[in-house]
């Protein structure tokens, strides 16, 4: 496989994707992002009331994520992005941003090409009862565990023809990094 520019680490809260994130792209050698960062202060209090993000809470900051992404994949930055990304399409919006964004040109007449991210998806999964646990276990995030379930609802997890690969959050921290690393090769 050729090496994608950018590098989703996806799945519900608790799975463990920043952790894997970060540990990726610390032996990649890769810029880092956590989706969480970025959401706007009002996603933030939302959540932390307990109550779920809807579509228009999240497309916004989805596209913010996008063109974070584009930026420096166009300087020649390679990324990983830690982001739940549940549905297909903010997967898509990630890659393409909402409405398949055209590159610029300066040359009158030359057509532009959608401003797309070539991105890997690594999809970190476990039982509901597994990563519930973790959750509780988990201090100092603005997420509730009561709404893991929420999540869950969302998730549609890849398929193709997405670039994916799925891991158990069973397996240990160093077991997940050298599959992803394997993939990647």
């Amino acid at each position: 496989m050729a090496e994608p520019a950018a590098l989703l680490v996806m799945g519900v809260s608790g799975s463990g994707k920043s952790t894997v994130g970060a540990l990726l792209a610390s032996e990649l050698g890769w810029k880092f992002y956590d989706a969480d960062d970025y959401h706007p202060e009002e996603n933030r209090i939302k959540m932390g009331k307990g109550i779920p993000l809807n579509d228009q809470d999240r497309i916004p900051w989805l596209c913010n994520l996008h063109e974070i992404l584009l930026r420096d994949v166009a300087s020649g930055q390679h990324v990983v992005l830690a982001c739940s990304a549940l549905k297909k399409v903010y997967r898509d919006i990630l890659i393409q941003g909402k409405d398949g964004a055209l590159v610029k040109h300066d040359e009158p007449g030359k057509e532009g090409k959608l401003a797309e991210v070539k991105l890997f998806v690594v999809h970190l999964s476990g039982s509901f009862e597994v990563i519930s646990e973790r959750l509780f276990e988990r201090k100092g995030h603005f997420m509730p565990p009561e709404l893991l379930q929420s999540q869950f609802d969302t998730l549609e997890p890849p398929s193709a023809p997405e670039k994916f690969i799925q891991i158990s959050v069973d397996k240990t921290l160093s077991e997940i990094i050298a599959i992803i690393v394997k993939a990647l090769k």
